[in-house]
Parts: C-alpha cells; structure tokens; sequence
C-alpha cells in the first residue's frame, strides 16, 4: 500500500531517457531567436565568453546574493604556475524585509543588521528595490572597512542568483524572481546600475565589472582549478545548470566565432507542460501552495527548498488514509514548511537514520512504530532518488550536446558542482553520478566539488574579464596597423598612379620600380583564331606543357590537353642551363606522350616572371620572383636560353612566337569571352597586373596608334620607399627573411606566397606576448613556411567551425585552445583582408587610369582575374571588388574569372600574333 503511494515517484531508465530528449528539445528551442519568447527553458546567454587559462591575477571583490545569506569576499588571484587564490568572506543575514520587500524602514532594516555587522541607522528607504540594493552597499562597505580596503579600487564581480537578461557582461534585466525573494520594483530593470547607484551613495570605491549567475560561478571557480570544467551545477535551495555552447548556435547574440557560457535557468523545465505526465498529485499540490505556482516546476521536483515539503504532503496523505501513525494527523505535519531538507537528510543517513526518524517524528507530535519509521525512511529515499534521478537527465543532456558540439565519440569533462543538497546528503551525490553514467555511458565526467563557492566564481570571471579585456587591448595594437582607413588606401590608390605614370616615360627606365613592361601584344582575340598550338607554362613550383586546338566560326572552341611536371628545389635554385633543359626535357616527354614529335608547332611561352621585351618573341629576365633563384638567366634573354636547350637536346624543333606573362594570358583569355576585358589580375602566389593602355603614352615603345598590353609587373610597388608607412614589423621580417630582402615589397603583402609567414609572425609576436598558446612557442611555429597560404583559407571559411580551426593547427603541430583559434581566425582575417584592400587599391588606379585614358564621365570594363588566393579563399575576391568600388566610383568594373589563362592564354596570344603577322604581310 505504501509503494502504491510511491508509485509515480519512481522513474525507470526509459522514462529517464525520454526526459532527456525532452530537455534537448527544449535547449534547442531556447537557443533559437524566433523560439525563445515561447520557449519555458530561457538559455540565457551569460557573456562569460572564456574560462580561466592560470594568468589570471589581482585582486577583487564579490558579493552573493541569492541564498539564506548575504556573502561579501575578498579574492586575491595569484599568477604563481599553481593557480593559487586566497578567500576571506564575511556572511550577513537576508531578513525576510529585505527579500521581500515589505517596505520597512531602514532602520528596522539597520537593526537586523546591527546583530551580525553592527552598522549604523540611515534615512528611510524610499522603495522596496532601493531598500534591497542599500542593503547590500551597506553589507559591503562594512565588509572593505573591517577588511581595511576603502581606500583601494577595485574590481567587483556580483554573484545575482536569479535568471536576468544580460546583453554584457556588467548589465542583467531581472526576469523574475525565484526561490523566496519577492522585492517590488526590481524586475524588468538593471539589477548592476541599481547596485551602482547604491555604491556610489555609500562612496563605495569599486567598479562592478560582471553580473554572474552563481551556476556561471560554480562553474568558473572550477574551471580555474581544472581547465575541462565546462558545466556548472547547483543543487540546493534552488537547482540550474550552465554550460559552455558554442556561439554558431546562439542566434539571440552576434557572432559566430568561440563559445559563450549557457545559463539554462532548467528551473523553469516543465513550465510549459512538457512535464505533466510525471508529475504527480503532490507535485501539484505543492506548486498551489508555493509563492508562484506554475513556475519553476522542474526546480520544485528537485531542490532543497521543496523535498522536504513534498515528504510532508505524501506523508499527511498517508496517515489521512490510516497507513501511518495508526491514522493520527498531529497539527505539525498540517503546518505548511515543518519537514525540511535537513530532516530529509537526517532520516536517510546510513546507520543512524532509523533514530532520526523516530526522533524527527516525535518531535512533530507524532507517535510512529519502527515500521512507521522504516515507511517514512522509504518516502524520503524515493522522493531524493526522484530528484537526483530527473537532474541527472537534465545533465545528461547538456553532457551530450557538448559532446556532439565537438563532434567526439567519447568526452572528457569535469562538471563543478555547488549547493546544500549535493554536500550535506548522504547519499544524493553518488545517485547523481551513477545515473549521469547510465544515461551518458559515452561522457567520462569528473565531478569536481566548488571551493569558494558562486563568490569566489563571480571574481574569478572578474578576473577573466580583465585579462580578455588587456588581452584585446593588446591584440588591437598588435593587428591595428593591419586595418587601412579609407584615406590610407586612397593614397596608396594615388601613390600606385603616379607610378604607373612614371613606369611609361622614356627617362624612368632602369629607375622607376613599377617597371611597366611592354609585351607586344597589340590586340586582343577577335574569334577568327584557329590552328594547333603548344603552350608552356612556368611561374611557380609546377611547369606545365599544352597542346591547345583553336577552332573558329561559329563552332568556335578552346580545346586543351596538358601534362604538369614538378620543378625540384635544386632546379629552382640551381643553374640556369639545368632549368631549361628540365624544361626542355618535359616538353619532349609531352610531345613523345602526344605523338607530335615531328611537328613544328608555334609556341607560346608564358613566363610569370618579369621581362624587359623588346618585341613579342624577345624577353630579357629582369629579376626572379617566387622562390625561383636560378643563376645566369638576369639580364638573359629567355627565349634564346630556350632555344639553345632545344638544340643541345636536338630531338624537335618549335616556332616560339610569344614569350607571355601569366597575366597577359589572363587578360586574353576572358577577352576571347568578353571583348571588353581589357585588364587582367593575377591574385595567387605572385600579385600582378595587366592592361591594354594607349601607345601614345609608352614613351619607351615607337609609335602613337592602337594600344599594347602593359605588364606593370606591380610586385615591385614601394620598393623605392614609397608604401613604407603602411608596413608593419611583420612585414620587414617576412622581407628580410626572403629570398630577396628590399624587393617585391607590395607583392610580398598582397599574394599568397606571403601571407601565411606573414601570420606566423604574427602568432610568434602574440605568444611571446603570453596572448596565445599558453606563451609557448612550439617547435612548428618555428619553421618559416609552416603556416601556408592555404591554411588561411581554410580557416577562414565561415562554414568551418572553430573545432575544425583547431583541429588544422593541431596538425600544425599547435596545440590550441578555442579562445587560441578565434585569436588564429582573426589574424588571418586581418591579414587577407588588407591583402585584398591593398590589391583593390592598386586596381582601383589601373581602372580610373583606363577611364582618363577613354576620356569618359564613367567607364564600363571587364578584369581578367586569375590566382588561388582570389578563386579560393573565402572573403578575398568580395573584399577586393568592394574595395575597387569604393575607391574607383565612377567605373563600374566587372570582374571575370580566367578560365586557365597561363595555358589557354599563352596558346591565344600566339594565335592573335600569328594573325595579326598575317595580316601584315598581306
């Protein structure tokens, strides 16, 4: 009879299951921005950002309110390498005035005071609130003058433990209140600027740096003894959970990058019906008696506040219907609040707990048997059970949602726990952990007990605020110089023009830096190019050959066939007669391959380096760029060095109609699509540009008709000084570690053989900074070249979660935490970013250069684009177009991307040369 009783208190593994699938849902539902004003389970976001990484020091204040006392501390954080801190805390009482705002004079108020902290009267409060937060001034101030620190400012971290709205750290919106607090005039209004006024009238010296939720302060006094706590837990006069979640799933705040900490307010789970099933008659008849029925039902079934009462009620129930105390109702198990939890605690105790009961029973004026007392001792240990049983599933839950956040098929984590009925139980924490286990067999948890409590939490986040807040300062200075405002790029925009004006004139040349190299290229396809043609390709660490098949009229079509071959360092670097017979050697293995060894076909050459031409077929090296260090090729013509390595292997001969950069191919393979390209940009491993300008300003070319193509061979931008203000530290050391230190300065911030070093350096500057990596600069972060272009990429990528970011610097052999990866992001972005800015701004010149030169109001055009860093990098290319849009407004500019231009477009060239040859003998 008494089990049936005891029926629906007992909750199997299923039920327990299906609870923590309900929990889920309703994460997800509290989490999402269109389903959280309906949602019973808030997920309030906390702006604890970060936990302790062991740097943390200083020292601090804290104050707690939300228990049955009233706590101020003075925390001293020591930044030993043992993560010490030093607590002293005084306790003040939380009359029943004060916590339910009766509206009492303060004097009244002063008097509860004067028996813990012997303060004196003040004036009369003149509401509730006010009379609330006075209170907890005057508990301070008392608090710094025995402790000796009115003369100090310090920072304050406020333990508040009732679910608030925050939208930063130092600002919370109450939304209700809980457990037996009822002041008037607090809720819906800022519980910080509340407390601030009523310090500032005290002159109280202190600065309120965050409001926490004492779950957020569990969690953080853990953290700060082991770095895997990521979840608190309070079970005691109220019960929460928070946890930290990764910010790509919390749509109530900006941001997608790192992780923010998740007070549930679980309390609330079941308000909305999702409960009704299991909870039982006495649930009900508890909630009707409570200070706010229908609310905070879940914490009801659970916490301190409430077990005992739900024992009284099962028990009153059992005696009306005869099974105890031979049906003998006394007037204290009527009295409402007459079982509390320490009785709770007290009858279930190993061995003694049979004496307690009878004891515990006897003193409400009942008269039990030892079976009475055996019965009672039963509903006791059900209704506990209940309890650790429906808070396990809720743990269970948030335990698997980080696990799965993380994409792990096992976890480690710690869970810092806090509260009366967890520590003073005897047999409450180990049903919690057994079930935790059942439920969540793939979480291996560790449950780490609080010292200090929420107070010590709340100045440990105090603690972490203020060294993310010197970490940003110190990362802004460091990445400042990266951000160029608009009128810093509008004179590099200027400073690029007059550059490009003094590479055209007859007197610049052997000066100027912007070499503004005529190709000989005068025309652009027309579509009635056709024939066979070899390509070559070289311009970085591969060399390709192409047999390419032009068909004209109106089956017009591009068909290419090639082979890549790898160019070895040694060959790179290595004599100039080893590389082209390298190049000569793959040629013939392609032709061998093909099975057009015997025939002469024309060749176009392109070779992205760059040369002074002085006709379409005659290219002389001015200087390597790329890595490519081949000695006696500077000042050599390339086609005759070709040309002598085809003799010397005398297998084949080939007509070299065109030697062609790179970007000149990019030009004409869109222009072959769109008539109007007239500009090509490479945006890859090198940085350059093309375009077709008007032969009446090449001063070094005879002739005043038509137009050629001019390489600008831009890399070279600001090697004469001129773009030195907008270098960084980073800068000068990618260049002086370079191959040629002093050259290729614009290139060397703009393409993507750079940038990768240039964010090395970074991270190297920002670990010794203590800013990253713990202050330890790994072996891999050492190597130059280790951190690619590519990487920035793919770190980048907003699809990429910063799980995945870590995982790419792990197998960079940097070992990251999430706040290292989000520091790792924005680097990246930085540097891209200006990259993209500094392209733009150069692009920008050349589009506004080409709308003078047409003598038109505004200018329409296509650029030719080809390059990795443009095709692959997730935000270059945007950045780049905005850029060009912002600082060129009356040229609308469309940008094409080159379809194998160093292939397709050295095959082109030579088909237009070759028509154009034959026009002219015509």
């Amino acid at each position: 009879q008494v089990d049936r009783f005891l029926y629906q208190l007992r909750l199997s593994d299923d039920v327990l299951l299906d609870v923590m699938a309900r929990f889920q849902a309703e994460m997800v539902k509290g989490l999402g921005r269109d389903t959280n004003p309906t949602a019973a389970v808030k997920m309030l976001p906390s702006f604890v950002r970060a936990l302790p990484d062991g740097s943390e020091k200083g020292e601090f204040l804290a104050v707690d309110l939300g228990g049955s006392q009233f706590r101020a501390h003075q925390v001293k954080v020591f930044d030993d390498g043992r993560q010490s801190s030093q607590l002293e805390s005084k306790s003040y009482p939380t009359p029943k005035e004060v916590t339910q705002g009766s509206g009492a004079e303060v004097g009244h108020c002063c008097v509860l005071l004067c028996w813990s902290c012997c303060l004196q009267d003040t004036a009369q409060l003149a509401s509730p609130s006010g009379q609330l937060f006075d209170y907890i001034a005057d508990c301070l101030s008392d608090f710094m003058e025995t402790r000796n620190l009115k003369h100090k400012k310090l920072p304050l971290g406020f333990t508040f433990s009732f679910p608030c709205k925050q939208t930063k750290l130092e600002e919370g919106i109450l939304l209700g209140w809980t457990k037996h607090f009822r002041v008037r005039g607090v809720q819906d209004t800022d519980v910080v600027s509340s407390l601030r006024k009523a310090l500032q009238k005290h002159q109280a010296n202190v600065d309120v740096l965050a409001l926490v939720n004492d779950t957020v302060g569990t969690m953080m006094t853990c953290g700060y003894d082991d770095q895997r706590c990521e979840v608190g837990l309070i079970i005691g006069t109220g019960t929460n959970a928070c946890y930290m979640e990764e910010m790509r799933h919390i749509s109530l705040v900006e941001g997608d990058e790192g992780r923010m900490c998740i007070n549930t307010e679980w309390g609330a789970f079941g308000d909305d019906g999702a409960l009704d099933d299991l909870r039982t008659e006495f649930d009900r008849e508890l909630d009707l008696g409570s200070l706010n029925p229908g609310k905070q039902l879940f914490e009801k079934m659970i916490s301190s506040l409430y077990l005992g009462e739900l024992v009284r009620l099962i028990l009153l129930k059992m005696t009306k219907a005869g099974l105890l105390f031979n049906g003998k109702v006394s007037t204290a198990l009527l009295t409402k609040g007459k079982i509390e939890m320490k009785h709770v605690s007290a009858m279930e105790k190993y061995k003694e707990g049979l004496s307690n009961t009878k004891e515990i029973l006897m003193g409400l004026n009942l008269f039990p048997s030892e079976e009475d007392c055996v019965a009672v001792q039963h509903v006791c240990t059900i209704v506990s059970f209940r309890s650790a049983n429906l808070c396990a599933a809720a743990l269970a839950a948030i335990l698997t949602r980080l696990r799965e956040n993380k994409k792990l098929l096992r976890m480690r984590t710690t869970v810092g726990i806090d509260g009366g009925l967890y520590k003073t139980h005897p047999k409450y924490a180990q049903r919690l952990h057994r079930a935790v286990r059942r439920l969540a067999p793939a979480c291996d948890v560790r449950f780490l007990l609080s010292a200090g409590g929420s107070g010590r939490g709340a100045a440990v986040v105090t603690a972490v605020a203020r060294r993310l807040a010197a970490q940003r300062r110190r990362l802004d200075a460091a990445l400042a110089p990266f951000l160029l405002p608009p009128g810093t790029l509008r004179e590099v925009r200027d400073r690029m023009r007059a550059e490009l004006e003094y590479g055209l004139k007859r007197e610049a040349q052997g000066k100027a830096t912007v070499k503004m190299l005529p190709t000989y290229v005068c025309g652009t396809p027309d579509g009635t190019e056709k024939g066979k043609f070899l390509a070559l390709d070289l311009g970085g660490t591969n060399f390709r050959v192409l047999l390419v098949k032009i068909k004209s009229g109106r089956r017009r079509s591009v068909q290419m066939y090639n082979k890549i071959f790898a160019i070895p360092l040694e060959i790179m670097q290595g004599t100039g007669e080893e590389l082209f017979d390298h190049i000569v050697q793959c040629i013939a293995e392609f032709l061998e391959y093909m099975g057009i060894k015997g025939a002469r076909l024309p060749l176009g050459f392109t070779f992205s380096f760059p040369c002074r031409q002085a006709s379409i077929d005659k290219g002389t090296l001015v200087g390597w760029t790329k890595g490519f260090k081949a000695t006696d090729c500077e000042g050599e013509d390339v086609v005759d060095m070709l040309r002598e390595a085809i003799r010397r292997r005398n297998e084949f001969d080939l007509d070299i109609v065109a030697v062609v950069n790179d970007t000149v191919g990019t030009m004409m393979t869109c222009g072959y699509e769109d008539p109007n390209c007239e500009i090509g940009l490479i945006a890859g491993t090198g940085s350059n540009v093309c375009y077709m300008e008007d032969m009446k300003n090449i001063e070094t070319v005879e002739g005043n008709e038509g137009k050629m193509c001019i390489n600008t061979e831009w890399g070279a931008f600001g090697d004469n000084g001129c773009i030195d203000y907008i270098r960084t530290k980073y800068d000068r050391e990618v260049d002086e570690g370079s191959l040629n230190p002093g050259k290729q300065r614009y290139e060397k911030m703009t393409s993507g053989m750079y940038l990768g070093e240039i964010v090395r350096q970074i991270l190297i500057d920002l670990t010794k900074q203590g800013l990253l990596f713990r202050g330890h600069i790994s072996e891999s972060l050492r190597k130059r070249g280790i951190f690619e272009t590519k990487f920035l990429s793919q770190i980048e990528s907003d699809r990429l979660a910063l799980l995945q970011v870590r995982r790419i610097l792990q197998q960079l052999g940097l070992d990251s935490t999430c706040e290292d990866s989000i520091i790792v992001k924005e680097v990246c972005g930085v540097v891209s970013s200006r990259a993209a800015r500094l392209c733009g701004a150069g692009l920008a010149a050349v589009v506004e250069k080409k709308r003078q030169n047409r003598g038109v109001e505004r200018l329409q055009i296509t650029v030719g684009v080809d390059g990795t860093l443009y095709k692959l990098h997730p935000h270059f290319s945007t950045v780049l177009r905005e850029t060009v849009k912002e600082l060129a407004p009356q040229c609308d500019v469309t940008f094409m991307l080159s379809e194998d231009g160093s292939g397709k477009g050295a095959a082109l060239i030579t088909a237009v040369a070759k028509r154009l040859h034959n026009v002219g003998q015509k």
